[in-house]
């Protein structure tokens, strides 16, 4: 086809960085689970690899709150995206964003980032394990296959509670029907009076991988959930020799508990060391509010910022949402992110605050 037909695309793309969006539909998914839309006012393309997710910059009883979640919807819609947030007993952003986010209003997000996506892992036979809430991320793969004729072979193991906390299920059972590359298996720990169900019950084992997915070995596989269900798929795959370059999980969330106890442990034994000598020390300098301060080797550049009462927003402190991007116009630093800054970003003198190390004395723009 020659070029001279094709109009070129005048319409704002997005990347990595923060927008302001406007929710446009609130959609109930189940009982406690809703899904959130959202779109600009200028259309922008949100184009993101399937898989990676956003960071709601919120105010919340007054105090600024940041948390990522999954983009659930597919690329392939490319004027808007949508998270999928399930509500928590006793969580503060949940509860307050299914009680108080409506259509009409707006919204600070950051991002898209994530390593874990379906782009950057290309398989021909793929395997999705989900738990809970934890099928966004492979729903969003599985859309985007699905709406892009993608010649993959899909197989969507999903565990939930019982029939009614099922997400997308009659979305799912009719990409099931209407494409044979598709193949759908729901597990159910339970099922309440009155509700029908004749599908697999229980916990994901060795004998219901065997029978939904029995050439699991050979697939890629893209698993997320809770912690627990996660543990329990490695251990599995693992005692069957299952290639682990092959699996992929989400691992963004709360901090898991051996990393808490880990920081703990440093912490402790922080206190109980000697003093380390003032030469040995970095100053950072945070030259647009004019101060600075002297750390220890190892300290980040967010623990820095702290100690001096200046707030860097953070959300995951994993390296991943990259909420916590700082201009650094001098110096070096060890950054060990896990996805949540670009190349570009960083050879234009980015860091994310919260895994970058100075090597030495480092000046910040902040």
């Amino acid at each position: 086809m020659s070029n001279e037909f094709l109009n070129p695309i005048t319409t704002q793309t997005w990347s990595n960085g923060r927008h302001l969006v406007r929710c446009v539909k609130v959609i109930q998914e189940t009982w406690d689970v809703r899904t959130f839309c959202f779109m600009a006012e200028q259309p922008v393309l949100y184009f993101f690899k399937p898989g990676q997710f956003v960071t709601l910059e919120l105010e919340i009883d007054g105090q600024p709150v940041m948390r990522s979640y999954t983009i659930s919807s597919s690329p392939a819609v490319p004027y808007s995206f949508s998270v999928t947030i399930k509500r928590v007993p006793g969580g503060k952003v949940s509860n307050w964003l299914h009680e108080n986010l409506k259509e009409g209003d707006e919204v600070p997000v950051h991002g898209p980032v994530g390593l874990f996506n379906a782009i950057d892992f290309p398989a021909d036979k793929v395997l999705y394990l989900s738990g809970g809430v934890g099928i966004t991320p492979v729903m969003s793969m599985a859309r985007w296959f699905y709406d892009t004729n993608a010649n993959v072979d899909m197989i969507f193991v999903h565990s939930a509670r019982s029939p009614k906390d099922v997400i997308y299920h009659r979305e799912l059972e009719n990409m099931a029907a209407r494409i044979n590359n598709f193949s759908l298996h729901i597990i159910c720990e339970k099922h309440g009076l009155g509700e029908a169900w004749a599908g697999y019950r229980g916990y994901l084992n060795q004998a219901m991988m065997h029978m939904m997915a029995p050439d699991f070995m050979e697939r890629e596989i893209f698993c997320c959930g809770p912690t627990p269900y996660m543990n329990a798929v490695k251990r599995l795959l693992e005692a069957n020799g299952f290639d682990m370059s092959r699996y992929h999980e989400e691992s963004f969330g709360a901090t898991p508990a051996d990393i808490r106890e880990e920081a703990k442990e440093l912490a402790a034994e922080a206190a109980d060391a000697d003093p380390v000598p003032l030469a040995d020390q970095h100053q950072v300098e945070f030259i647009a509010t004019g101060k600075s301060i002297r750390i220890d080797p190892g300290e980040t550049v967010h623990a820095a910022a702290a100690k001096l009462g200046l707030h860097i927003p953070k959300a995951c402190g994993m390296g991943i949402c990259g909420t916590c991007k700082v201009m650094k116009t001098a110096g070096e630093v060890d950054m060990d992110h896990n996805g949540g800054i670009t190349d570009e970003d960083v050879a234009e003198g980015f860091i994310l605050s919260c895994c970058s190390v100075p090597k030495g004395d480092v000046v910040i723009d902040y």
